[in-house]
């Protein structure tokens, strides 16, 4: 069974760039190009990880992870933040709202690339039945 990824930016590009490595990867890939559509996809595709802006039409990243955590806790979801907000206050807000990783754009692939095989070898030990 693949892990499912789903990339949660309004940036085509980037969408584009991480979906083509991950399938690379042998992960699947699901996307979405704004909060709503995110919480549509974690509804219809259950993803293993969640690789999310915050800068996006509709519902912000950090309303989109908000409601992860109050109504997607079916399972462990870990939520890797990838914004150009490096600030302080940004950062210190994703974490309270229960990310697992934070990294700023521009980002190296290979880092994110990192931060997702470090959740997936983290959900064994995280699965709670």
């Amino acid at each position: 069974m693949a892990y499912k990824i789903l990339i949660v930016d309004d940036e085509v590009d980037i969408v584009e760039a991480l979906k083509k490595r991950i399938l690379r990867e042998g992960y699947e890939a699901v996307v979405a190009f704004d909060g709503e559509e995110a919480l549509k996809k974690i509804k219809e595709d259950n993803p293993d990880v969640v690789i999310l802006d915050l800068i996006l039409p509709k519902l912000n990243g950090f309303e989109v992870l908000e409601e992860i955590r109050k109504n997607y806790n079916d399972k462990w979801r870990p939520v890797i933040i990838l914004s150009v907000k490096g600030d302080l206050e940004s950062v210190k807000k994703g974490y309270n709202l229960e990310a697992e990783l934070y990294l700023t754009k521009p980002c190296a692939i290979e880092n994110i690339l990192h931060g997702i095989k470090t959740m997936i070898s983290l959900i064994p030990q995280r699965k709670t039945d």
